[in-house]
């Protein structure tokens, strides 16, 4: 198995909202822990090219949405990609952020979601590294 191409790319949705502006902090970490590349998101809804050929090159996404929108995972169904991993960070924030949309994120909590997507990503039964 070629590590390259079984390398996970993250996408964060990187929305206005506290559980959406977490998900960049969230991409940034599994890239700097070297589990993931993180890549964006916006180019692929915007169709550019070399954007859109990463998404679709067959190796393992991790989606990271930030709410019930989910955006991200939108923006790869264009392309007919499914994450391996989907994670919607407002499922696990606490009710202030559901109701305040520009509610501060403690680094706390971006930390412990961040720790839950790292478990989700070894749970998962894609090829993950």
């Amino acid at each position: 198995m070629n590590p390259l191409t079984c390398f996970p790319i993250v996408y964060s949705c990187s929305g206005c909202s506290s559980a959406a502006q977490s998900t960049t902090e969230i991409a940034r970490r599994l890239e700097r822990r070297s589990l993931a590349e993180w890549s964006c998101i916006a180019g692929v809804g915007g169709g550019v090219p070399a954007l859109v050929a990463l998404a679709v090159s067959g190796r393992p996404i991790i989606a990271v949405d930030g709410c019930h929108l989910e955006c991200v995972k939108a923006c790869l169904a264009r392309y007919n990609v499914q994450p391996a991993v989907h994670y919607r960070v407002d499922l696990n924030c606490v009710t202030t952020l559901q109701t305040k949309r520009h509610a501060a994120l403690g680094r706390e909590l971006v930390e412990r979601i961040a720790a839950a997507t790292r478990k989700r990503v070894a749970a998962s039964e894609a090829p993950l590294v």
